[in-house]
């Protein structure tokens, strides 16, 4: 049976194991910033847990980007920690260059209007 919300790019990124000991603040932003477009989801880019974070991945490989994406399922601090941090209540989360840049509905906005690739581009 396929997946329905399988992606064919971007990369599970494996947090390492000395970061997890590191106060939550710097270990948010370590992750934030292990690679230059992060995306915070649900599931991982190859196996998708919501549509939402699907949705994104979709659009990540469509525009040709190179994405770390990290499953916020698997870590509860980090799942948590992350929406006050970013004060943004949902997932999936994407950040480009530390800076978060926004959820599934910003993000499709920005596709369809250009505004992505640009944001994308620098």
């Amino acid at each position: 049976m396929s997946n329905p919300f399988q992606v064919m790019g971007g990369q599970a990124y494996i947090e390492p194991a000395e970061n997890k000991a590191q106060d939550l603040n710097t270990r948010l932003k370590n992750l934030i910033n292990a690679a230059p477009v992060m995306l915070f989801m649900k599931g991982t880019p190859d196996m998708p847990q919501c549509g939402f974070s699907a949705n994104v991945c979709k659009i990540l490989n469509h525009v040709g980007v190179s994405f770390s994406a990290f499953n916020i399922l698997a870590d509860m601090d980090v799942r948590e920690g992350l929406k006050q941090f970013s004060n943004w209540p949902t997932y999936p989360q994407l950040y480009v260059k530390g800076e978060l840049i926004g959820g599934n509905d910003i993000i499709t906005e920005m596709l369809n209007s250009g505004e992505l690739q640009e944001v994308l581009k620098s």
